[in-house]
């Protein structure tokens, strides 16, 4: 019986100790803070290199002051961070949400590129990563489309140039496979499509130049 009651005790003690953890723990969770705090606590983060924790507060700041000034200019020095450490895909995480929340019509077209700059360097293996090569060469010509006018319109079309011959060099070597397994009519299907891409390459237009200076160069 002694030894009985003296394990209920330990037991009894044990949870007592859990108990206080917990609520010791739960008083140390920071909430309800202003918008300010949260903004200086994230660039203190990201600049230990922090960016989990970064991460978090900066989820604190969205949760807590959903219509602060400061969000926007978060969510962009963020979001160029992670694709700094090329983290690209948080990065686009981020540039959706700069997008559906903070974004103006005066720099629309510039996260724009952001986000397609990083799907571009995300894109590593163009024969295991088919579908984000899709997506990013989809966006790439819907920004061609939408911001003709923009002064990051070449670096697009330069991506979106690159991409095209990508998708080429996958089509010509699934069309060399049925060449090697002796199917030559879904041989040539692969082929027309890979000469067809290829042809809608050139995207890039030339640059004007006045015609006092084209005599020189």
């Amino acid at each position: 019986k002694d030894n009985s009651n003296m394990y209920k005790q330990i037991i009894l003690f044990l949870v007592a100790i859990s108990i206080f953890t917990a609520c010791s723990s739960k008083d140390n969770v920071e909430y309800n803070k202003p918008a300010i705090y949260w903004y200086n606590k994230m660039l203190k983060q990201i600049s230990r290199y922090q960016l989990d924790a970064a991460d978090d507060t900066y989820t604190s700041l969205e949760a807590e002051h959903r219509n602060s000034p400061l969000l926007a200019s978060a969510t962009l020095i963020i979001a160029q961070m992670h694709m700094q450490e090329e983290e690209y895909m948080m990065a686009n995480y981020y540039y959706d949400e700069y997008l559906k929340k903070a974004s103006t019509t005066k720099n629309f077209d510039y996260i724009r590129y952001l986000k397609v700059k990083s799907k571009f360097l995300a894109f590593k293996n163009q024969f295991r990563d088919q579908e984000l090569l899709y997506k990013t060469i989809k966006e790439s010509k819907e920004f061609i489309q939408k911001y003709p006018h923009s002064q990051y319109i070449y670096l697009v079309q330069t991506i979106y140039s690159r991409l095209l011959m990508d998708q080429a060099l996958f089509e010509e070597n699934i069309s060399q496979l049925y060449t090697r397994v002796d199917k030559p009519k879904a041989s040539k299907i692969y082929h027309n499509k890979a000469t067809k891409i290829w042809h809608h390459t050139e995207v890039i237009k030339d640059v004007d130049v006045p015609f006092y200076r084209a005599v020189f160069e």
